[in-house]
């Protein structure tokens, strides 16, 4: 049985599913129904990716196919279950057992050791919570009823985050699977050459742009690195970016694609369904964020090239901007239809995505129609889509074990009262600082829907308990979960990127957390100022974006700076003095006067204060050139 072929069944299944066929044919079907065939095919996709060797292979097919017999079996009888969820006979255990044990071990070979590890310990606090001791002690279960409730409840693994991830994420990634096999990675990289390969830094600012389009798309950070930084790391070290900035810019940029919009790494969607608020609504709230993270890592590759006297490369070495723009249609009007289809004719998103699937083929096809029609593209999406999406359905799966032991135990209860005894003991700022550690490190070696999940279930409500508003509270835990990409010593894409620069990984990590600054500020500065995420007065907003403007400013220049914190006692002062205010400029209240002078003045302040430091200004017609040495 090869895995490419059951890999395949499963954006097969969704498809259907997504175009009501079953229901066109006559065949009713419960969502729950979906769900559990389609996670029985995951598991035995994720078993036989990552087989044993020898023997053991037939263990992982013996496996691999109980756990799909058994959520087949839920399947089948979910709708008599529904009729009969008092009575926990053996026939319907023990397929849990088998289901959940499956669904555990494939998540462990395909999404880490981490995420199987808390999935087993949420399962034993299920199991053995009444025995904890204090506030911690959870509701006595019966065995039966506790592995049912994980099972078949929609509150447990068929629930709401795999509903997202069988629909809404499925539908995107076989978008991102569609956009890659027609050409629209190239074209992307392509096209950001011919808009940026020319300038100062121009390979880097290439990776940023690259990297930025892709990875709002691949769903994984991971996944961006290696996709985009095989080509941008190495021309970042051939135009004079030592390797550990190459690899680390390259690890930044894609972390920020998880928190653009439109799609957020399809993670959007399940922040909308938390919430219950439209789909529209995060995009609107996540755009500031994600312009302010781009912007400071531009400003700091564009003064570390200054610094460095790293030039663009020759504009007749770059394709040509109208060649690249035309070559980009493959990528660029299928983009334009899912916008289309989401904001103007109000699709869901799943459905959306799968229609602009269907552009980007049908002009793939009429684009390469004189070469002949090349069906096998459509294996390629279908293979290619279903290997993204096994480990996407598994993370989901987990999530739901975890979400399943905290409705039932009452642990979110606790959890909630241990982070608000914090709060009354040092303000809602120690709350905040608890709760972005706990993410980073919950968040170590989780794909990035599975930290948002895991982590906004557990800590979220504390946050809203103490005043922060509900979509300030999922977006600082989605920003600081996905941060752990970036946090040594676990930092994932910092260490994918060191290995193709091949540079130390942990110097790339610290370079990583530096060029990242602005997305370890941002999360508290809209807990504290949900202006910044759309929620307030036009005022509020303008004030709180200049206000971080400048601060971004001041952060760029003082961290890219060679200089700033050298050379003398003045610069030394001016450079702390402007590091200082550039953090906490982005943290100031929105109706503050200090605010509104900072929108009013902050800029030109900036700038003087930098001139004091001896660092060129923006006006600089060129920087000082200066040795990198790695």
């Amino acid at each position: 049985m090869k895995p490419a072929f059951v890999a395949a069944a499963i954006p097969a299944m969704g498809i259907l599913c997504l175009l009501n066929v079953p229901a066109a044919l006559g065949v009713v079907l419960i969502t729950e129904q979906y769900l559990a065939a389609i996670l029985g095919v995951g598991v035995l996709a994720g078993l036989l990716a990552r087989p044993h060797a020898g023997a053991w292979r037939w263990g992982d097919l013996a496996l691999g196919l109980a756990a799909l017999a058994s959520w087949l079996w839920l399947a089948w009888s979910y709708e008599d279950w529904l009729l009969t969820a008092h009575i926990r006979t053996t026939d319907k255990w023990l397929p849990a057992i088998i289901a959940i044990a499956g669904t555990v071990e494939a998540t462990r070979r395909l999404a880490g050791r981490a995420l199987a590890i808390l999935t087993l310990l949420f399962l034993a606090y299920g199991f053995l919570g009444w025995m904890a001791p204090g506030l911690f002690q959870g509701a006595y279960l019966k065995p039966a009823r506790y592995l049912l409730y994980i099972y078949n409840d929609t509150n447990g693994i068929p629930g709401l985050v795999l509903n997202v991830g069988a629909t809404q994420i499925l539908g995107f990634i076989i978008f991102g699977a569609t956009l890659n096999a027609v050409g629209g990675s190239e074209a992307m990289t392509r096209l950001a050459l011919a808009l940026m390969g020319h300038k100062r830094g121009g390979p880097a600012k290439v990776a940023i742009l690259a990297s930025s389009l892709f990875g709002t798309l691949s769903g994984s950070t991971v996944a961006n690195v290696m996709s985009t930084g095989i080509v941008t790391i190495p021309m970042m070290k051939k135009s004079g970016f030592p390797p550990r900035y190459a690899g680390a810019i390259e690890a930044v940029a894609s972390n920020g694609g998880q928190i653009a919009p439109p799609v957020m790494g399809a993670t959007a969607f399940v922040i909308a369904e938390f919430l219950q608020v439209s789909y529209a609504s995060v995009v609107i709230a996540a755009l500031l964020p994600a312009v302010f993270y781009y912007y400071l890592l531009y400003r700091q590759v564009d003064r570390y090239a200054a610094y460095h006297g790293i030039e663009g490369e020759p504009r007749e070495n770059l394709p040509k901007l109208g060649a690249a723009l035309l070559a980009a249609w493959p990528l660029i009007a299928p983009i334009g239809v899912l916008i289309w289809f989401l904001f103007f004719l109000g699709y869901s998103p799943g459905k959306a995505a799968l229609y602009s699937s269907a552009a980007a083929l049908a002009l793939y096809f009429v684009m390469s129609a004189r070469k002949g029609l090349k069906l096998g593209v459509i294996w390629q999406i279908l293979t290619a889509a279903g290997t993204t999406l096994v480990p996407v359905l598994l993370v989901c799966a987990v999530a739901g074990v975890v979400i399943g032991t905290i409705n039932v135990t009452g642990l979110g209860f606790s959890l909630t009262m241990a982070l608000g005894r914090i709060a009354e003991l040092g303000g809602l700022m120690a709350l905040l600082v608890a709760t972005a550690a706990l993410a980073v490190l919950l968040g170590v070696g989780m794909p990035t829907t599975g930290v948002y999940v895991i982590v906004s279930v557990l800590l979220a409500p504390a946050l809203i308990r103490f005043g922060v508003t509900e979509m300030s509270a999922h977006m600082f835990i989605f920003y600081f979960g996905l941060l752990s990409m970036l946090t040594p010593p676990v930092a994932i894409a910092s260490y994918a990127a060191a290995s193709i620069a091949k540079s130390d990984m942990w110097e790339t990590g610290l370079v990583g957390v530096k060029l990242a600054i602005m997305a370890y500020l941002l999360p508290f500065v809209f807990a504290l100022n949900p202006a910044l995420l759309m929620d307030g007065t036009w005022t509020e907003i303008a004030v709180s974006a200049a206000t971080i403007l400048t601060a971004g400013y001041l952060l760029a220049e003082v961290l890219a700076s060679p200089r700033a914190f050298g050379g003398g006692v003045r610069r030394l002062g001016a450079g702390a003095a402007a590091l200082a205010v550039g953090a906490i400029t982005a943290i100031v209240p929105p109706a503050s006067p200090i605010a509104i002078a900072i929108a009013v003045a902050g800029y030109p302040a900036a700038v003087l204060l930098m001139r004091l430091s001896g660092a060129p200004t923006p006006r600089s017609p060129s920087a000082q050139k200066e040795p990198v040495h790695e």
